[in-house]
């Protein structure tokens, strides 16, 4: 699975003109299933990411981590992280995992981070979504199992 992952002050998420999913300071994790992928993949993401420390200290130093700050995270399934810019200009998104098999892996991920006592929003999967979001820092990291 790959997993961009914005630090943020707040995000919110629109499908047909009606916010579905909004947090306040925390994550926008935006979520690709790639073919191959396994629950195993989508449990490793999982337990990793409320661990990373990449929010402020005391002294300002990236020390802390979400499940640290108590933060929240806006989960939205984003199938173009599985780009294949190698030829070409047109991007490729052969390597992206089918729809069937795709969903249940994203709502899997989100289940396991709300699992950890992460309070957790979501995007609808495959629908055209709008995803608004405030960085913080910027903080913006790239992650893939």
């Amino acid at each position: 699975m790959r997993a961009l992952i914005q630090r943020v002050a707040e995000a919110s998420v629109t499908v047909e003109s009606v916010v579905i999913g909004r947090i306040g300071p925390g994550l926008l994790i935006l979520v690709c299933a790639m073919q191959g992928d396994t629950e195993a993949e989508a449990r490793k993401l999982a337990a990793k990411i409320p661990k990373l420390r990449i929010f402020k200290d005391e002294a300002g130093k990236m020390n802390r981590s979400l499940a640290d700050n108590g933060g929240a995270a806006l989960v939205v399934s984003q199938f173009t992280l599985a780009a294949d810019t190698s030829r070409g200009n047109r991007p490729g998104f052969s390597t992206a995992a089918a729809p069937d098999e795709g969903e249940p892996l994203y709502d899997l991920f989100a289940a396991d981070l709300a699992a950890q006592g992460i309070d957790v929003a979501k995007g609808r999967f495959g629908a055209d979504m709008a995803v608004a979001l405030i960085n913080d820092g910027p903080v913006t990291i790239w992650m893939e199992t």
